[in-house]
C-alpha cells in the first residue's frame, strides 16, 4: 500500500525524533504538517527541503501544545492546509528531573499538559475523520519510561505511563473501524533532551561529555548504543503499511533490551 496523498501530523518534528519521522513519512509520499518551535529560516528551509525533494505539500504550524486551545488550533490549521489527518503522531515532548518532593508544581502540570493532555486532545480531535474515512494510524511516541521507572522522573514517567493505558484504550475503541493505535517506546536517544541528561551527569562527577554518555548507556541499555531517530521512524512507517494493520494496542520498545532486564 502506498502512502501517497496521506495527510500526517506530527507533533514537535521542527527536530530530532520528529523531525525524523517526518522526513521518512514524506519520503513515503504523506503530505505533512510539522509542528514545533525553533529558529524561523531553519524551519522554512526544512520546510522547502520536504516538499521539494518528494513532491508533497508541506504546512508549519507553531501551535502551543501546553492547552487544549493549541491543539485544537493545530487540528484546524491542518484540516484548512492539507484536509482531515490520516497519519497522527504524538511526538512533542518535555522533561524536568528533580525529587518529588522538590519538584516545582509549575513543572508538574506543563509535563502532563504537553506529554499526556495533548495526546488526548490530539486524538479525540482526529478520530472522527479517521473513521469516516475508514483508514487512520495514530502513533505515540511514549518511552522506555512508560514502561518501567526511574528517579527523578516523577512527571515524566507518569505522563508516559498514561500515554501507553490511552493507547490502549484508543486501540479498544477503534478496533473494528479500520484505524490503529499504537506506541513506540524508545530507550536512550541522543536527542536534546537527553543531551542536557548527559551535561548535567559530566557536570555533576567531572567527567568527559563522551564518558557521562557511555555511563549513562551502561547503566541502563545493554546494546551500549543509542538508539537513533532513524530507527524509530521507519518503525512509525511500518505501523503505517497494511502489514501493521492488525497491530493495534501495542508497546513497541526500541531500547537495546533495557526492559528485557
Amino acid at each position: 500500500m502506498s502512502l501517497r496523498g496521506k495527510k500526517a501530523l506530527i507533533t514537535g518534528s521542527t527536530s530530532g525524533i520528529g523531525l525524523s519521522i517526518a522526513t521518512a513519512l514524506a519520503e513515503q509520499g504523506c503530505d505533512v504538517m510539522v509542528n514545533g518551535f525553533g529558529d524561523a529560516g531553519a524551519i522554512k528551509t526544512l520546510m522547502q527541503d520536504l516538499g521539494g525533494k518528494n513532491r508533497i505539500k508541506v504546512h508549519y504550524s507553531p501551535a502551543d501544545l501546553s492547552a487544549a486551545a493549541g491543539v485544537a488550533s493545530l487540528m484546524a490549521e491542518t484540516k484548512a492546509q492539507l484536509g482531515d489527518v490520516d497519519i497522527l503522531v504524538n511526538n512533542a515532548g518535555i522533561q524536568h528531573t528533580s525529587p518529588i518532593e522538590d519538584f516545582p508544581p509549575e513543572r508538574w502540570d506543563a509535563i502532563i499538559a504537553i506529554n499526556l493532555s495533548a495526546v488526548f486532545h490530539a486524538i479525540r480531535l482526529a478520530v472522527p475523520g479517521m473513521k469516516q474515512a475508514g483508514w487512520g494510524r495514530i502513533i505515540n511516541i511514549a518511552s522506555t519510561h512508560g514502561l518501567v521507572a526511574s528517579p527523578l522522573k516523577s512527571a515524566y514517567v507518569a505522563a508516559k505511563h498514561g500515554v501507553l493505558g490511552l493507547t490502549k484504550v484508543t486501540a479498544l475503541e477503534l478496533a473494528t473501524s479500520g484505524v490503529t493505535c499504537n506506541a513506540i517506546c524508545p530507550g536512550w536517544v541522543r536527542t536534546a533532551l537527553v543531551e542536557r541528561q548527559i551535561e548535567a551527569r559530566a557536570k555533576e562527577r567531572g567527567l568527559p561529555l563522551e564518558q557521562a554518555a557511555v555511563e549513562l548507556l551502561a547503566e541502563k541499555q545493554p546494546s551500549q548504543r543509542f538508539t537513533q531517530p532513524s530507527d524509530i521512524a521507519a518503525l512509525a512507517v511500518f505501523l503505517c503499511t497494511e502489514g501493521a494493520a492488525n497491530m493495534t494496542g501495542t508497546a513497541l520498545p526500541l531500547d537495546g533490551a533495557w526492559t528485557a532486564q
